[in-house]
C-alpha cells in the first residue's frame, strides 16, 4: 500500500488540470478496484500514470500533444535511463558554429522571454536535437528527460504558467502583485533545468510492467482491451471562453520545441503570441458537442472499468455524465472532494469547487 507521504515525492508540476495534488485521493478511490493493465488516456503530466506504475500496474500513458509524450515517454515507459553529469554539460556547453538554429531568438523576441532566456533556449535546443552519442534505444529517454526539464523550465518562469498571451511585462514590471512568484520567475533557466533534470532522475524506476507511452487521440486508440481506463478529458465550463479547455492554445510554444526545425510551418504569425494555426481545429473537446464526444468516448472504453475525473459546475453536468455512463455499465457512482484551484475566487465555496471522479464498473 502507498503512503501519502509516498505520493507527495513524486514529480512536481504546474501544468493546467494537473491532478498531482489530488493523488491520494485517486489512490485511495481506485486501489480496491480489480485491475492489473491502465490506460491513462489523456496522460497530460503524467501524475496519475505514475501513481499507477507505483502500483505495480501495466500502465500506458497517452496524449494527443507531442510535448507529454515526451514526459510520458521519460516517466512512464523509461525503467532506468537517466541523464548523467557528462550529459548535461553537452546541453549546457555553448555551440561555437555559425550555423545554429536561432528561431526563437528571432521569432519570439519580446513576447515570453528576455533576449537572454531566448538565447539559452535556443542554444539547449540546438544542443537536443543534436545529440548522439548513445545507441537509439537509449538516446530517446535520454533525450525525453531533456525535455521534460526545458518544459517544466519554461513553466514555471511563465506568468499563470501558460503562453496563452504575449505577457512578458508581467514578469519585467516593478509592480506589487497578488499571484505568481517573482524569484521563480528570476531564476535562471540552467538553474530551473538543473533541478528538473534531477527531480526526474530521482523518480525514474521499473516497476517490472510492460509500461509505455502512446502520442495520439483518444479517438484514435486501437485497443480498448484494458482493465481499467482513465479518463480526464478538458474541462469545459458552462460560461466563459474555456481557454485553459485548449491545451494546444495554452502550451504551443512546448509543443513547438518538440518539431523545432518545422516549427516555423505551424505558426499563425497574425497572433500576438504566436500560437498554432488552426489550434481550436486540433481540439476533440468543443462546448457544442460535449455532450455527444464523451459519450462517443465512454462507449469506446465500455469494456473497461470507467474512471472519469471532471469538476462540478461544467458541462456537462455531474449528472448528465452519469446518466450517459449508465448507458454502458451495470454500476456507476461518483467520489467527490472539494479542492482549491489557483486563481479561483470561488475557492471558499465547497459546493462549487468540487473535484469527482465517476466510476463506472
Amino acid at each position: 500500500m502507498l503512503k501519502e507521504t509516498e505520493i507527495k515525492q513524486f514529480p512536481t508540476t504546474r501544468y493546467q488540470g494537473s491532478k498531482r495534488k489530488i493523488l491520494p485521493w485517486i489512490y485511495q478511490n481506485t486501489r480496491k478496484l480489480e485491475f492489473n493493465t491502465v490506460l491513462d488516456a489523456f496522460g497530460g503530466t503524467g501524475s496519475v500514470s505514475y501513481l499507477f506504475k507505483k502500483m505495480n500496474k501495466e500502465v500506458t500513458y497517452n496524449d494527443k500533444l507531442a510535448f507529454n509524450y515526451q514526459l510520458g515517454k521519460a516517466l512512464i515507459e523509461n525503467n532506468e535511463v537517466k541523464l548523467n553529469k557528462q550529459d548535461i554539460q553537452y546541453l549546457l556547453s555553448n555551440i561555437q558554429a555559425n550555423d545554429i538554429n536561432e528561431f526563437i531568438q528571432k521569432t519570439f523576441k519580446g513576447v515570453y522571454y528576455t533576449d537572454e532566456e531566448n538565447i539559452w533556449l535556443d542554444q539547449v535546443l540546438n544542443k537536443l536535437h543534436n545529440m548522439n552519442t548513445y545507441p537509439d534505444e537509449i538516446l530517446e529517454f535520454k533525450k525525453s528527460i531533456a525535455y521534460y526539464a526545458i518544459f517544466q523550465s519554461c513553466i514555471a518562469k511563465r506568468p499563470y504558467n501558460l503562453f496563452h498571451r504575449k505577457n512578458l511585462y508581467m514578469r519585467l514590471n516593478d509592480v506589487e502583485r497578488n499571484f505568481g512568484n517573482k524569484s521563480t520567475w528570476d531564476k535562471s533557466f540552467e538553474l530551473h533545468f538543473e533541478a528538473f533534470i534531477k527531480e526526474m532522475n530521482d523518480n525514474i524506476f521499473s516497476n517490472g510492467m510492460n509500461c509505455r507511452a502512446t502520442n495520439q487521440s483518444v479517438f484514435d486508440i486501437e485497443n480498448v482491451d484494458y482493465d481499467l481506463v482513465y479518463l480526464d478529458p478538458p474541462y469545459i465550463a458552462k460560461s466563459g471562453k474555456n481557454e485553459s479547455s485548449d491545451y494546444l492554445k495554452c502550451y504551443h510554444f512546448l509543443e513547438g520545441m518538440v518539431d523545432y526545425d518545422t516549427w516555423k510551418d505551424k505558426i499563425d504569425f497574425e497572433t500576438k503570441n504566436l500560437r498554432f494555426k488552426d489550434h481550436s481545429r486540433l481540439n476533440d473537446f468543443k462546448k457544442s458537442t460535449i455532450h455527444e464526444t464523451l459519450e462517443l468516448l465512454i462507449e469506446k472504453f465500455q469494456g473497461s472499468i470507467i474512471v472519469l475525473s471532471y469538476k462540478q459546475g461544467g458541462t456537462p453536468t455531474i449528472e448528465e455524465i452519469k446518466k450517459i455512463m449508465k448507458k454502458f455499465k451495470k454500476r456507476v457512482y461518483t467520489r467527490s472532494m472539494h479542492y482549491k484551484y489557483a486563481l479561483n475566487k470561488q475557492n471558499g465555496d465547497a459546493k462549487k469547487n468540487r473535484e469527482v471522479l465517476i466510476i463506472g464498473v
